[in-house]
Formats: C-alpha cells, sequence, structure tokens
C-alpha cells in the first residue's frame, strides 16, 4: 500500500510533479533532474494546514538559509493541490517548492504512500541523484535540524574535510 521504500545509496526515484513556488506566478513542474548539482531534502507530509505538517515546513523555512549555504533545496510533496499549497506557502511564508501528488505515484515510488496521504518521511539526495539518507515517521518538531545535520556531516564525508 505504502510502496517500498528506496535503498540507500542507489539512485533515488525519479519525478515529476506539479509544482507551486512563491517566487512564480504560473504553475510550474519540477522533477529530481532540476536538482542535478545540488543536494535535495525532499519531504513527503500528510496534509497542509494541519499541525505536524504546519509545524515541520516552518522548520525548514527557518532553516532555509542553512541549507541554502550548503549547496541544498528543500522541496515538500502531499497529495493536496496547487491551490491548497499555494494558500499554505502564503499562510506560513513558506520559500521552497511545493509539489501536488494527488494519486500518491511519487509517494509510492519513495514508500510513503498511505491513502489517502503521504507519510511523513524524508530523504536526502546528493548532487548526483543518489539516495543517502531517510528518515521514516518523523516527529515534525526539530526534523529539520535532523536533516541539516546530517546534511553538514554528508557534506563533510564528501569533501574529505571530516574531523574525528
Amino acid at each position: 500500500m505504502g510502496g517500498t521504500l528506496p535503498e540507500l545509496d542507489r539512485p533515488a526515484p525519479s519525478f515529476r510533479l506539479p509544482a507551486f513556488t512563491a517566487d512564480q506566478l504560473e504553475p510550474t513542474t519540477l522533477g529530481l533532474e532540476d536538482f542535478r548539482g545540488r543536494w535535495l531534502a525532499l519531504f513527503f507530509y500528510p496534509k497542509d494546514f494541519t499541525g505536524g505538517c504546519t509545524l515541520e515546513a516552518r522548520g525548514f523555512q527557518n532553516d532555509l538559509a542553512s541549507f541554502h549555504s550548503l549547496q541544498a533545496e528543500v522541496v515538500g510533496i502531499s497529495a493536496d493541490a496547487l491551490d491548497d499549497h499555494a494558500a499554505f506557502c502564503d499562510s506560513e511564508g513558506l520559500a521552497f517548492p511545493l509539489l501536488s501528488d494527488p494519486g500518491g505515484k511519487v509517494s509510492q515510488r519513495y514508500g510513503s504512500w498511505l491513502p489517502p496521504f503521504s507519510q511523513r518521511h524524508t530523504f536526502l539526495i546528493d548532487p548526483e541523484g543518489m539516495l543517502r539518507t531517510r528518515w521514516v515517521a518523523v516527529r515534525p518538531s526539530g526534523h529539520s535540524k535532523e536533516v541539516l545535520d546530517e546534511l553538514e556531516r554528508l557534506r563533510g564525508l564528501s569533501s574529505g574535510s571530516l574531523t574525528t
């Protein structure tokens, strides 16, 4: 039902979905290939405007500058319609894209689909499109910091600058 979680250290499942971004006037689509060359924190969440989802999205927004400083993008995916995403971004001041997956096809590829919602899972994808870390059934409070800490750790490993 929820799909199978993708394997770590393998290419992340490809996707292309309708997207709402605060800086674009017209709806667009975004896919995994659009983020090549940058890290991607891809988080799946159940529903716009719900308590846990709002808390999680606010966390990613609060840490967005830190993600960007590490050459990483943040993208959220849920089954909500683009109009709902637009209202959610406006209400919460979200400056990262939200993608609409109403049938759950992409959520299934990432093992996150529990009809009619995406489960709260997050995936960290490297600049080459490889899945490096995943969090399953996450707690929304403080989650963006967990992802940011792991991103810093992985970037240190890839640059060889990690100290023990």
